[in-house]
């Protein structure tokens, strides 16, 4: 999965970015308000990979800023859009994206927040970055997802009807909402998304999403979870579930952050690329 150059996973400075990345429309490092100073992320190598800063036509007057991450070799390949946190694009999303290039996916994260022109991973305080991210309404980021899989579809190094999509916290929500609503979606996993909201919603889903939650979030009640289980029997969407760690916190996946679960991560990554090659994203 990873490419790892210590036991304990790779450090910042095991690997170098082109100085494209360095200086380029994202911020260089990890989300200064949720950065753990214990923490020893994960970084994944660019090696064999072909990584770039594009732009997408989303209708707006200007187009949406994506950090994309494929294999060099040619060829057609699946494609998952990976959505971020509250946080934006920062070296965790990135590295998400690395990851899943190496594993054989073109991988896209768009930067859903641009609009502001506010740089959310370098800001320090979570009360200057929620009205931010407010700003971007379900109807506006639903449309920058459909503006992403149509300009998947349009290229010649992606499989058009082979498009996933995943999603952490914020982008968890995402994705159940873009399983619903964008018909190229076909699978989707959503790393601790709020489900208040989706469960009403549960049978408008055309494709099957795997929710992934943690037992011990203290945002997110297990009752949401339940009533969501049971909202997908209900409407007999049988291809979509629900995965609890019992000892996992909200944001278990973010090897940035104090609430990292090695193991419960690990485990999740393991599941959703099963969900992905189950339902044709693979």
């Amino acid at each position: 999965m990873e490419n790892l150059t210590r036991p304990d996973g790779s450090h910042p400075q095991d690997f170098h970015l082109t100085r494209r990345a360095a200086t380029g429309m994202f911020f260089a490092g990890y989300a200064v308000a949720a950065l753990s100073a214990e923490a020893a992320p994960i970084v994944t190598s660019g090696d064999g990979l072909i990584v770039e800063e594009v732009t997408i036509p989303n209708g707006a007057a200007k187009p949406l800023p994506a950090y994309v991450a494929r294999p060099k070799a040619p060829g057609r390949r699946p494609a998952i859009i990976v959505v971020n946190e509250v946080f934006g694009i920062h070296a965790y999303i990135k590295d998400i994206c690395r990851r899943l290039a190496h594993l054989g996916y073109v991988a896209v994260a768009p930067a859903f927040f641009y609009r502001s022109g506010v740089d959310l991973p370098a800001l320090t305080d979570i009360a200057q970055i929620l009205p931010v991210v407010k700003q971007a309404g379900d109807a506006q980021v639903d449309g920058d997802v459909r503006a992403t899989s149509n300009w998947l579809k349009d290229r010649p190094f992606a499989t058009p009807a082979r498009i996933g999509i995943t999603g952490f916290c914020w982008g968890g929500q995402v994705v159940w909402r873009s399983a619903m609503v964008d018909p190229d979606i076909r699978a989707g996993v959503a790393w601790y998304g709020h489900l208040e909201k989706m469960v009403a919603r549960a049978s408008e889903l055309h494709a099957p999403v795997l929710g992934l939650y943690g037992g011990k979030d203290q945002g997110i009640p297990q009752a949401d979870v339940e009533a969501m289980r049971k909202a997908l029997a209900a409407a007999g969407k049988r291809g979509s579930s629900l995965i609890v760690y019992p000892q996992a916190q909200h944001g278990f996946h973010a090897d940035y952050r104090a609430s990292y679960d090695a193991a419960a991560a690990a485990d999740g990554w393991k599941r959703m690329l099963a969900h992905f090659r189950a339902n044709g994203v693979g």
